[in-house]
């Protein structure tokens, strides 16, 4: 059974101008978005602390190519450009895992690094690929908050199309190190569910 929430919003005229112009476009665990004008879109959380959490990984990730610019944030609710494309899993059991793709998620994950994440591990459904070809995240969370040392979420997410192993071996072309460290570690957590 669906939860209810009754979160009360605090928009300044620009905001509420803005959301009065949106289109309903779905709902998940977190909230709910809505497209705006200017190819924009608001997220309307129903937990503060998850918002605030969201809105201090944009500002940090502020400039990446992987991340949506964020334009305006609220207590409850972030407005930030909107993310087109097909997520990841979608299009790779549409497209299939490209060397290309492979190399942009391997730069992701050094993004994170950059960028100081102390989680360095995304979903693939929080993964979109655009029109022409590039990755870019939708939903950071908790990624100054957890800890994880490799993509143990993205390669459980591409073991489930069947890509797993395709990935290792792109990476494997380009940084035989990591390809190896990541599958000795995704290994002993398939294996012994070591995490």
């Amino acid at each position: 059974m669906d939860k209810k929430y009754d979160v009360s919003l605090d928009f300044d005229e620009e905001v509420e101008n803005l959301f009065r112009q949106g289109e309903y476009l779905d709902r998940g665990h977190n909230g709910v978005v809505y497209l705006l004008p200017g190819k924009k879109i608001i997220k309307i959380f129903y937990d503060k602390k998850i918002c605030l959490k969201e809105a201090y990984t944009l500002k940090k990730a502020k400039g990446s190519k992987y991340f949506p610019k964020m334009t305006k944030y609220g207590d409850y609710y972030i407005i930030r450009e909107m993310v087109d494309g097909i997520r990841l899993d979608k299009y790779i059991k549409k497209v299939g895992l490209t060397k290309d793709i492979s190399r942009q998620l391997y730069d992701l994950i050094k993004e994170f690094k950059r960028l100081k994440f102390t989680k360095l591990d995304i979903r693939c459904r929080d993964i979109y690929v655009d029109d022409k070809g590039n990755i870019r995240v939708i939903d950071p969370k908790d990624n100054y908050v957890r800890r994880r040392e490799y993509p143990r979420h993205l390669m459980k997410g591409l073991e489930g199309v069947d890509a797993l192993e395709s990935f290792l071996e792109n990476i494997k072309e380009f940084d035989r190190n990591v390809a190896k460290v990541w599958k000795s570690k995704i290994d002993k957590y398939f294996k012994l569910n070591i995490k």
